[in-house]
């Protein structure tokens, strides 16, 4: 017991040794001590002040983004970096003592140009919840033993410069609800999260790869984006399964075979599979209450379903449609309750509209590129080309 106050006591000894006077510090001497190796490694970009709150001649617990718990005198958040927005944010690395922060629940740092590896020491915060360190430039792999910090919620790593594969350790977290890894060179295959806490999975923009299994994604979620990756494979029996999302976005990747109707019953304000392999008829079983619907550039076909009509932004553009636009689409538009309706570069035969007919300014139409002579003219976007009609060779049916 005596040592113990000794090494203690040396420790304080040597805080107040590190200041201009002699001022002992109400902070633990660890977190003291940490606190000021991790400020050696980090800088304030030109126009950023954030640090200068930060005189280790007075209470460390005042600093700028520093909070405290009063009891133990330890400290539980770290959020370094002006949060305004528009802020220039900080520059250098993160200090491998971060990890000597014990009681540390919170640790984030604001966009900038912060370097270097994620310290693997950051596995040693047994009570940290919210890790993120999003838009930097934090290179390397991301460290397995993130695993082994067992009540972390939230992981936000996105729009760094990591690279490896995504941990199959991190889909073991028992209380993981919110995973943001997207804009990385992540690559391998997503693996299996066990857990049903899992609200929130983003990894858009990566270089991942592989099929996706029905025990791959838990039933939890509600926000999923892999878009802009290189998955392949059917999804169908994937997509059964997440009936409580309510954001899908899928496009970008070479995801084959139909879709489930059902999908289109549930909570979603947003369902983007565009720029895929998907193939089939698409029968929703009931209106759909979707805002944003993009099917684009994909290979469904059959006729377009009326029940699509209460969708506001409707992309059906680029794929392999045939017969005539439902009379209601035409309704809904003319009544601005329709806002976008891209039907270019399909097999259309016929749209009932009149040709005089002024189409409202706030919505979008465009029919380029079908099996019929568009009746209205209408700006479309630069991507559909200059071609008003399919050539006959190419049209089963030709109503010109």
């Amino acid at each position: 017991m005596m040592r113990k106050c000794s090494v203690i006591s040396l420790l304080c000894i040597l805080v107040c040794l590190e200041s201009s006077t002699l001022t002992l510090s109400i902070l633990d001497p660890l977190d003291f001590l940490a606190l000021q190796s991790i400020r050696k490694t980090l800088e304030d970009l030109p126009g950023s002040n954030f640090f200068t709150t930060w005189d280790f001649t007075s209470d460390p617990c005042n600093f700028s983004g520093v909070y405290c718990d009063e009891d133990s005198k330890k400290v539980i958040a770290l959020n370094l970096g002006d949060p305004r927005a528009g802020a220039p944010g900080l520059t250098g690395r993160i200090h491998p003592s971060i990890g000597k922060l014990s009681s540390l629940a919170e640790f984030s740092i604001v966009p900038g140009r912060v370097w270097g590896v994620l310290p693997p020491t950051i596995s040693k915060l047994k009570n940290l919840k919210f890790l993120a360190v999003s838009k930097n430039f934090i290179s390397g792999a991301i460290p397995d033993s993130l695993s082994e910090i067992p009540n972390l919620r939230t992981l936000d790593l996105s729009y760094n410069q990591l690279n490896g594969s995504i941990p199959s350790s991190l889909g073991t977290l028992p209380f993981l609800s919110s995973l943001m890894l997207c804009h990385n060179h992540l690559t391998g295959s997503i693996p299996t999260f066990g857990s049903q806490t899992l609200t929130r999975l983003d990894l858009k923009h990566n270089h991942l790869t592989g099929l996706i299994s029905t025990s791959t994604l838990p039933t939890s979620l509600q926000f999923l984006s892999l878009s802009q990756n290189n998955l392949t494979g059917p999804l169908d029996r994937v997509l059964l399964r997440l009936n409580r999302l309510n954001y899908l976005d899928l496009s970008q990747n070479r995801f084959v075979g139909a879709i489930p109707a059902s999908i289109f019953t549930f909570p979603l304000t947003n369902l983007q599979l565009q720029r895929n392999e998907f193939t089939g008829q698409i029968r929703p079983l009931d209106q759909v209450s979707i805002p944003t619907v993009d099917l684009s550039h994909n290979h469904f076909g059959g006729q377009i379903s009326s029940m699509f009509s209460s969708v506001q932004n409707l992309f059906l553009n680029n794929n392999k449609f045939i017969g005539e636009v439902p009379n209601v689409f035409v309704d809904k538009l003319m009544a601005e309750g329709m806002q976008i309706l891209y039907l270019q570069h399909n097999f259309l035969t016929s749209i009932e509209i009149d040709p005089t007919a002024e189409i409202p300014v706030s919505t979008s139409l465009c029919l380029q590129y079908n099996c019929m002579v568009p009746p209205v003219q209408t700006p479309c976007p630069f991507n559909a080309g200059t071609e008003k009609a399919r050539p006959t060779t190419q049209c089963m049916e030709w109503r010109g």
